[in-house]
Formats: C-alpha cells, sequence, structure tokens
C-alpha cells in the first residue's frame, strides 16, 4: 500500500464530524474549512476530466509529412520520454492534446510547422480501492461509471461489523484530496438515493467498523445480575 493510502486510512479513524474536508495529501492537515454535509462542496475538478499520462504510459507519436520521425515512446519514472532527435521531454501529468502540442514544439527547431499525432497506446488502468469493513478488500479495475455502494458491492458487500457511514477519498490535485462522509444505509433504503457519489479513478473508500465491535474487543463480556457472560 502507498504512503498516501496509508495516511488516508489513519485519517479516516479521527474523521467524524465533516461532512466534506479538504486536505492536503503530503501533510494530512486540512487545507480549507470543513464543509458541514448540508452545504454544497467547492466544485474542484470536471465532470469529465482527460486521462492524464503517467510514468510507464506508452505512447505513439505520428508525423504525417515526416514519417521517419514515428516512433513509440514510454514514460520513464521520472516522467520524461526520449523523442528522436529532440533531446528529453517532460509530460507526465499532461493530457493526450497537451503532448501533442508539447512534441510540436520540441520539433519546431527542427521541422517546418510539424504535424504531430499522439495516440495512447498502452497505460496506466483506472482502479479503485475499497479497504476497512468490506467482503474482499482490495484495488479494483474501474471499468465503468460505478457508485459508491456498486464500488462496495464489488469489494464483497458490507461485512456484519461494518458501519453504514463511509468514506470517500478523493483526489482532487497533485497534493490534495477530499474526504467525504456517506450514509449508505439512507442511499440502499431510498431515503437519499441521490447522495451516492460516481467513483473516480484512485478513490479510495474506506468503511470503518463498528464502535460496539471494537468495544468488544476490549471488554469481552456481558454482566447481569448472577454474574456475567462472554458476548459472542
Amino acid at each position: 500500500m502507498s504512503r498516501s493510502l496509508t495516511k488516508m486510512l489513519l485519517l479516516a479513524a479521527v474523521i467524524s464530524c465533516a461532512g466534506v474536508t479538504t486536505l492536503n495529501a503530503q501533510t494530512g492537515t486540512p487545507a480549507l474549512t470543513t464543509v458541514s454535509s448540508g452545504a454544497s462542496a467547492p466544485k474542484l475538478e470536471q465532470r469529465y476530466p482527460r486521462y492524464k499520462i503517467q510514468n510507464q504510459d506508452t505512447l505513439l507519436l505520428s508525423f504525417p509529412l515526416s514519417p521517419e520521425l514515428n516512433q513509440t515512446v514510454t514514460v520513464q519514472p521520472d516522467g520524461f520520454v526520449n523523442l528522436q532527435t529532440a533531446g528529453s521531454l517532460h509530460i507526465q501529468g499532461m493530457t493526450v492534446p497537451e503532448v501533442a502540442e508539447a512534441v510540436k514544439k520540441a520539433y519546431t527547431g527542427i521541422l517546418n510547422n510539424p504535424i504531430v499525432n499522439v495516440d495512447l497506446e498502452d497505460y496506466q488502468k483506472p482502479s479503485f480501492t475499497v479497504s476497512g469493513q468490506v467482503g474482499k478488500p482490495g484495488q479494483y479495475d474501474l471499468r465503468t461509471e460505478t457508485t459508491v455502494a456498486e464500488a462496495i458491492a464489488v469489494a464483497g458487500g458490507l461485512s456484519p461489523t461494518a458501519k453504514t457511514q463511509v468514506l470517500l477519498f478523493h483526489r482532487t490535485s497533485d497534493d490534495m484530496f477530499e474526504v467525504k462522509k456517506l450514509n449508505l444505509k439512507d442511499v440502499l433504503t431510498g431515503k437519499t438515493p441521490n447522495e451516492d457519489p460516481v467513483v473516480a479513478a484512485g478513490d479510495m473508500i474506506f468503511v470503518p467498523e463498528k464502535f460496539i465491535t471494537n468495544f468488544r474487543k476490549y471488554v469481552p463480556y456481558t454482566f447481569n445480575i448472577g454474574g456475567y457472560t462472554t458476548i459472542p
């Protein structure tokens, strides 16, 4: 598990009052004032954001007027690719159209008005993580539009020790992520069916343990007049 996910799990244990909180991913401290569950959270991302290039992605660069420069490049761990006759170019974090513009600029001194087509051949498959009190915690491919309730179902559903208030960790930028608390019981019973957010690539859902389950770990007995018995 990455440091970022580990930090999210630690934060999940102490988030109890906020409906939505924006946190710094590096320090784990709040970056914005807590927003109550009844208030709308600030819109910090697009509804349909373009895929951003990551390391190990493979791209095909095509030059229709200079086919001898056609090439396939792989993004290195430092975010750079090596271009034929044009040196290195940092493209990690860019969208495909942005890469096309960057490559065009890189070849401006070599070609006259270069035309470049960029195709994403291989990329990091989008995924989400479900952890905590579910049947099969782990990382899952994000193949179609999936809500939090559906993601938990994919992960085997809630375990008997699970709380129905779950936490959704959503990254809003490279160093910020948003934590939203969701009442899954209200969603599934139809009380608030529209409050089941869609999971985005890289999101993590954390399902906490019931308080009574934690309590029983340390006080595994129930008392009566005649003595005590073990709680099953």
